[in-house]
């Protein structure tokens, strides 16, 4: 049976090259990179060396980079801390962020009585700016923005240059998840007025249980997680170092190779949409992500013409054929409430026929999305 992998928004094939610097580091390098002899320095020469790595190709300052464990850490170590030690009353985000942002956002309104306001959205799934200006007009309330660079889902892109100047011209915080956009999009923290940002490393073929936050220097935030001086103090913790090198690995190979790999993404992209066009006229694409210069290159989510009971077997079926892709979000695959992100943009009638997300890497071929498109035909027909 073929095996087809086409589920990278949820996670990504770890490069070779990722896998061997971290063999390299868990059996040479096994220092505790807080200790002052040599082990615990060479170890902790790495972590700053992967630091400013990643600083130089955001124009960041290494002091802006925290590690963490991955997003979901950094985007609540972020929106907690601004409630918590900026006097933010009020944030502003949308009804399709990642739960990592609106499940904070939700604790927080419950924790310190802030106030939520979501900006509209239009029919394919973009905040409305006009009506963030309103709400940043709204009253005089500390606010902060909380606005995704790419949707996981439907893979909108925001424009966060024109979301970041709104905010900078009403005085607002802005906070940015771009777990999909980091490692695949070029990055100049100086040219977009974004005052934090937060990353994955296995979203861009790096490890699993690590990534890093941007906080802007001077921020004002204050630790979240307490104990030892790690990370400048501010993320207690001894440093999982092997992570850390794996994440700068694969961080320097993403950006090296960053047009040639999104030129072969893009192009399977584009071959998987006309391709099933043609051969399942009736599927339609979900918000933009049928659009290649609106969406991201990695994604498209496709609503297909078939029945609610038929539907349900859709995913069943295709991993039994060897293909891994997702109705959304792996963060809530248990969740049997359906997408709360097609929920904002589609009509009752659309929601019953099944939505399946299809994300590619550069490891993914055209024969493989013929094969996926030959089962999905099939399975439509029958």
């Amino acid at each position: 049976m073929q095996k087809v992998y086409l589920d990278n928004a949820a996670t990504t094939q770890v490069r070779k090259e990722v896998i061997e610097r971290m063999q390299e580091a868990l059996a040479q390098h096994y220092g505790n990179p807080s200790s002052t002899h040599s082990f615990g320095r060479s170890a902790k020469t790495a972590v700053e060396q992967a630091r400013k790595t990643v600083a130089k190709t955001l124009n960041a300052q290494p002091s802006e980079i925290i590690f963490t464990s991955g997003g979901t850490e950094a985007d609540n170590m972020i929106l907690r801390c601004a409630v918590r030690d900026l006097g933010v009353k009020t944030i502003i985000t949308s009804k399709i962020e990642h739960h990592a942002v609106l499940h904070t956002v939700e604790e927080l309104e419950k924790e310190y009585n802030i106030a939520i306001w979501y900006v509209d959205l239009d029919k394919f799934g973009n905040p409305k700016l006009d009506h963030l200006e309103q709400l940043l007009q709204e009253d005089d309330s500390k606010k902060l923005v909380s606005l995704m660079h790419v949707n996981n889902e439907i893979g909108n892109i925001t424009d966060i240059a024109a979301v970041g100047a709104l905010c900078k011209e009403y005085n607002a915080l802005f906070h940015s998840d771009t777990v999909q956009s980091i490692g695949h999009y070029p990055w100049d923290v100086q040219a977009v007025p974004v005052d934090f940002m937060t990353a994955a490393a296995h979203k861009f073929h790096g490890p699993k249980g690590v990534g890093f936050a941007f906080i802007r220097k001077n921020s004002g935030l204050k630790p979240l997680i307490f104990g030892g001086a790690q990370e400048r103090g501010f993320r207690a913790g001894t440093e999982p170092f092997h992570n850390i090198v794996g994440l700068e690995e694969a961080f320097i190979k993403a950006y090296e190779h960053l047009e040639e790999e999104t030129n072969k993404v893009k192009e399977l992209k584009r071959y998987f949409l006309d391709k099933i066009g043609k051969e399942i006229p009736e599927a339609t694409c979900n918000g933009l992500s049928g659009d290649l210069e609106k969406s991201t290159y990695t994604l498209t989510n496709i609503r297909l013409p078939l029945d609610k009971q038929k539907g349900l077997m859709l995913l069943f079926h295709l991993d039994m054929k060897g293909i891994a892709c997702s109705k959304g979000s792996a963060c809530q695959s248990g969740s049997n409430l359906g997408s709360h992100v097609l929920s904002q943009i589609l009509s009752e009638e659309e929601l019953e026929k099944p939505s399946l997300r299809f994300s590619f890497s550069m490891y993914n071929t055209k024969e493989e999305l013929d094969y996926v498109i030959e089962v999905l035909k099939e399975f439509a027909k029958a």
